[in-house]
């Protein structure tokens, strides 16, 4: 009788320590928007791996059929994929978090948990829909298996969501609060995503980028993460001062956006 009652009293909402609370309250809100999401379009989970299908099919026509292409290594459709991925989860989320708040105001007023959680949740509902589109990357590796051989690095791959959850994060605290109180923001967010993704080594690669610029691209984090997804099919983008780099970054990315967020979550709550 006492194991019964200790499990259900370590179940109950009110029992569980605020850490659980809080991965309880997340995976729900994340579940919900992504059953919302899904729910309200009729093609649903297709739109998730249909837009960076579409974009990835452009860059390869262009830069396959149209022109010579310079950049990039074959096939080149999985070394777009490869990056086109996660930079869907990390602009996505980026871009929603700055409507973190004003979105669901009544909500982040009248609710106890910590408001760290309205960002976080599109962090992983982004994540959770980046997992869901790897299927279609890896369609292709099995399509072009003739060109493209699998490598140790492919072991990897955790290390880069795990570094891109820390950099997305980070980024969203920094983005969500601020566009409270600047709303010319969100525009301004959108502008840097466009010069982000173009800046960032997606359509091309570190390795094709001069010599002399390979320092300073070190120093966009995504390069070394981009480079860990594309080194299980394209050993020679690992870069390990890159991704050391990265890691770095990414940390103290996700410092200051606690920081920034905790600086000014008391007057964010009294603008929304």
């Amino acid at each position: 009788m006492s194991t019964v009652s200790n499990t259900y009293g370590d179940a109950h909402p009110l029992r569980r320590t605020p850490w659980a609370r809080y991965r309880h309250s997340l995976w729900l809100l994340t579940t919900r928007d992504l059953k919302v999401r899904y729910s309200t379009s009729a093609l649903g989970y297709v739109w998730s791996v249909l837009d960076p299908l579409v974009m990835a099919g452009i860059y390869w026509f262009v830069f396959t059929q149209v022109f010579q292409r310079p950049v990039g290594t074959d096939p080149y459709i999985v070394f777009l994929l490869t990056a086109l991925l996660p930079w869907m989860w990390f602009t996505g989320a980026v871009s929603d978090s700055t409507r973190a708040f004003l979105k669901d105001a009544k909500l982040v007023r009248s609710t106890m948990i910590p408001r760290t959680i309205w960002v976080n949740r599109i962090v992983l509902s982004k994540g959770l829909e980046f997992l869901l589109a790897l299927p279609v990357l890896a369609l292709f590796v099995v399509v072009f298996h003739e060109q493209v051989q699998l490598h140790w690095e492919l072991a990897l791959f955790p290390l880069a969501i795990v570094l891109q959850a820390v950099l997305t994060a980070g980024v969203a605290l920094i983005v969500a609060p601020l566009v409270v109180f600047f709303r010319d923001l969100e525009r301004a967010v959108k502008l840097a995503l466009r010069f982000l993704f173009y800046a960032s080594p997606i359509i091309y690669g570190v390795t094709d980028l001069p010599s002399e610029l390979h320092f300073w691209a070190a120093f966009n984090p995504l390069s070394g993460i981009f480079g860990i997804y594309r080194a299980g099919f394209f050993p020679d983008e690992l870069d390990w001062f890159n991704v050391v780099v990265s890691a770095v970054m990414s940390l103290i990315i996700l410092v200051v956006g606690l920081w920034v967020f905790r600086s000014s979550e008391r007057q964010m709550l009294k603008e929304i």
